[in-house]
């Protein structure tokens, strides 16, 4: 199917120099980063750096360690709420902040007693911006806040071994759970996150910094959009997945990577005109200012796997109507801010769909040097609508890439790089900030220089990853001055 294509302007603007981190790997006494003051100063370094994006991974609350595999595709996680900030607004007590020992629980009380607390006080204000946000996210906050509340009892089990009044959706069982006051609770939560990552985003617009957020294109199977929209997802009589998802072998894995996430059930969606999409993509517009969207071939053709099978191999591609898709999303919102994860076993068909909806791919340095010199990877073979990166999270770090080349690999990346034995991670930036990519990513691990152990995401694995993070002692002056400067010498930094 095809359709009508409305475009307003670029998705890409003009060059720009954009640094990856999620907030996570902040600096703090928490076991995490969060959105509050030194979110701020990262804000500041990275303006005078002359970088004007500011890239993060999905934003939705972890699921298996990874927010890749969320239980929404909706809600903020509320690890990343800054409770110091709630501290100095008088949200919350400074004797309830327990420095580094904050578990979900914990937080969550001490959001119940701000919201008791705003509520005694007779905040309006705030607590219409609340009643707001309610409104404003029904599609999918209730539910949400619902499947929250039913996990919190059942011991954290998954929504498929919940009593079956309570998996199915007893409309009198679900009503009693969306009335309580934990379900208030969760709810928000949730408010503080979008408000303390709008305060953020303001902060940034006022200094000239933009968001850039990525979109898993598959949800968790234990989710609250799976659970709530059983009927959009290939599952059989029990709630589970009859095929599930993942990718073949390539180059990031020989036997291919099995997900497991479930697979959508297309002919629903369309037939709804897609209304789970267009709340989604409503959502993270709010979020964003750019949306990458993760494994952007599944659009095309996804790879189901027999729900059975142990490995990714045995699986196969399956068309999914992304034309009609993103033609109903561009009818809704004119202008789509997508890039398009391009990157894999990527077929002609997926790049006429690229094409056609006028979206940026990617192209990665770390792919470039298999000798080809029209291997388009190289950044002489980039063009002005992509997204340039030394290396995704996905990726090692330019300094740890640059030390496992073999010797032949050194010999054709040396050719290209002169740099890259005395500053690998440098000559990697230059070469992306340097090309006529309209923007160039760098992760913030390259800035620094850092090795393999700061790796943020080794795919395939399924312990260690997403735990990186800085201090602000490894970050001198001269790091950012010379970031600076590159951003300047190649027209990225703002005059």
């Amino acid at each position: 199917m095809t359709g009508r294509v409305s475009r307003s302007a670029p998705v890409l603007d003009r060059r720009r120099l954009g640094v990856l981190l999620h907030p996570s790997s902040l600096p703090g006494d928490g076991p995490k980063g969060t959105l509050g003051a030194e979110a701020r100063r990262f804000v500041d370094v990275l303006r005078t750096a002359g970088a004007t994006v500011w890239q993060v991974l999905p934003l939705g609350p972890l699921g298996g360690g990874s927010p890749y595999n969320s239980p929404s595709a909706h809600a903020g996680d509320p690890d990343l709420i800054s409770l110091q900030d709630l501290v100095e607004q008088g949200w919350i007590g400074a004797s309830e902040v327990s420095v580094g020992a904050w578990d979900a629980s914990a937080r969550r009380m001490a959001l119940w007693g701000a919201r008791l607390r705003l509520e005694q006080r007779g905040e309006a204000a705030i607590l219409a911006a609340f009643a707001d946000f309610k409104q404003d996210h029904k599609a999918w906050l209730s539910d949400y806040c619902a499947y929250e509340c039913i996990k919190a009892e059942r011991g954290g089990a998954p929504w498929w071994e919940w009593p079956a009044a309570l998996k199915d959706r007893d409309l009198h069982a679900i009503a009693a759970i969306k009335g309580s006051d934990v379900c208030e609770t969760v709810a928000f939560e949730q408010f503080v996150f979008f408000r303390q990552w709008h305060a953020l985003k303001d902060y940034g617009r006022m200094r000239g910094l933009h968001f850039f957020g990525d979109v898993p294109i598959f949800v968790a199977e234990d989710s609250a959009d799976v659970w709530a929209h059983r009927e959009l997802f290939v599952l059989d009589a029990l709630g589970r997945p009859e095929i599930v998802t993942g990718v073949p072998p390539d180059y990031f894995s020989a036997h291919g990577q099995r997900w497991g996430n479930p697979h959508y059930r297309w002919a629903h969606m369309v037939a709804d005109g897609f209304s789970w999409w267009r709340e989604r993509v409503r959502t993270q517009r709010q979020l964003f200012d750019w949306i990458r969207i993760d494994h952007f071939r599944g659009f095309s053709a996804s790879w189901a796997i027999p729900a059975h099978a142990p490995t990714a191999a045995g699986g196969e591609w399956m068309p999914v109507p992304g034309d009609a898709l993103l033609t109903a999303l561009s009818d809704d919102f004119g202008e789509l801010p997508l890039i398009a994860e391009d990157l894999g076993l990527i077929t002609d068909d997926v790049y006429s769909l690229r094409d056609r909806h006028g979206l940026p791919g990617m192209r990665v340095l770390q792919f470039a040097f298999d000798g080809d010199p029209t291997n388009p990877h190289l950044p002489h073979n980039y063009i002005p609508n992509c997204v340039a990166y030394t290396g995704t999270h996905d990726n090692d770090t330019s300094a740890g890439w640059s030390a496992a080349l073999s010797e032949a690999q050194r010999e054709i990346v040396r050719a290209y790089l002169p740099e890259i034995d005395e500053a690998p991670a440098w000559a990697a930036m230059r070469a992306v900030i340097a090309s006529v990519a309209y923007f160039a990513v760098v992760p913030w691990q390259d800035v620094l220089g850092l090795g393999s152990g700061a790796r943020m995401n080794t795919p395939g694995l399924s312990s260690g990853n997403w735990g990186f993070r800085f201090q602000w002692g490894d970050v001198p002056d001269s790091v950012v001055t010379r970031l600076a400067r590159l951003a300047f010498l190649y027209g990225r930094a703002l005059a």
